[in-house]
């Protein structure tokens, strides 16, 4: 091995790959899975929240085999990959979808509950599926889920998950550098739903649930898994809406999409463009985000 590898984030040299080689030579009898969580003790290298990178360091080390670099043990097991396989649509819930009209102070009281881990996360599957043009899909990585309730009824929902890994306008607007993006991507979260249900209809409801959510979602974020955001974005289909809520909501147009998608390699536009906004949670955000490792 002549030169360095990149891998997800992480560079790679000859001395780790020395260090791995060893490592599999002093426990033998290991497994795949085994090895990896070694690995990962050996060089502290953890998510934020504490937890392992196992699995993103079982694909470093089996990308390091398949390359030649080093040799697995043989696979012992061949497990189930839920994300692979084609999972079934969310089931259909019935709720009560007589017209709600009015106004913020008719409507009364409105209940935002984080349902992500609780038996209501099969009523925001189910209504993002059944009433957003999106529909639902399965998010990986760190995530939140929403469902707004007025009267026990159910009238919006909002997912947030981990941010995409390279923004060209969101990066520019952070002001990062590739080092500072990789290490701080995670303190950014991702507003990939947002649903007023098609029977509502009351004026300001979108852009007054926007600011509600602004306010509470990095407490949520440090709750579930151990670190703040300070940063939310999302995108904006510009075919479909014109973003008014969010700007109403004091979001920030950052710019737009090359709508070529994250691994495009014709450099042609192949889908829709989308304009991105963002809504910084703290007035220091961009000193947190360009801040070095500790």
């Amino acid at each position: 091995m002549d030169e360095s590898i990149r891998y997800r984030g992480r560079m790679v040299t000859k001395e780790d790959v020395t260090f791995i080689k060893e490592l599999i030579a002093l426990h033998p009898g290991e497994s795949r899975r085994g090895l990896s969580k070694k690995l990962c003790e050996a060089w502290n290298w953890v998510q934020p929240n504490g937890q392992l990178r196992d699995m993103v360091c079982r694909g470093l080390m089996l990308e390091l085999h398949r390359s030649g670099h080093i040799c697995l043990p043989e696979k012992r097991v061949t497990p189930n990959n839920p994300l692979g396989a084609k999972r079934s649509k969310p089931a259909w819930i019935e709720v009560d979808r007589s017209a709600i009209r009015g106004s913020l102070k008719t409507l009364g009281t409105v209940e935002i509950r984080q349902v992500r881990g609780t038996p209501q996360e099969k009523l925001y599957n189910a209504l993002i599926e059944h009433h957003h043009y999106l529909k639902f899909c399965h998010p990986v990585g760190e995530q939140l889920k929403y469902v707004v309730f007025a009267q026990e009824r159910p009238i919006a929902c909002f997912g947030f998950s981990s941010a995409p890994r390279h923004i060209g306008c969101r990066d520019r607007f952070i002001g990062w550098n590739r080092e500072e993006r990789t290490t701080n991507l995670h303190l950014l979260a991702y507003n990939t739903r947002f649903l007023i249900l098609p029977w509502v209809e009351v004026r300001y409801l979108a852009s007054h649930l926007l600011s509600r959510m602004a306010r509470r979602t990095g407490a949520d974020w440090q709750h579930s898994y151990g670190h703040p955001v300070y940063l939310l974005t999302t995108f904006i289909d510009t075919e479909r809406f014109t973003g008014s809520c969010y700007r109403a909501a004091n979001w920030i147009h950052l710019g737009e999409t090359t709508g070529r998608g994250k691994n495009d390699q014709t450099k042609k536009v192949n889908r829709s463009i989308k304009a991105v906004y963002g809504y910084p949670l703290r007035k220091d955000f961009r000193a947190r985000l360009c801040a070095a490792a500790g």
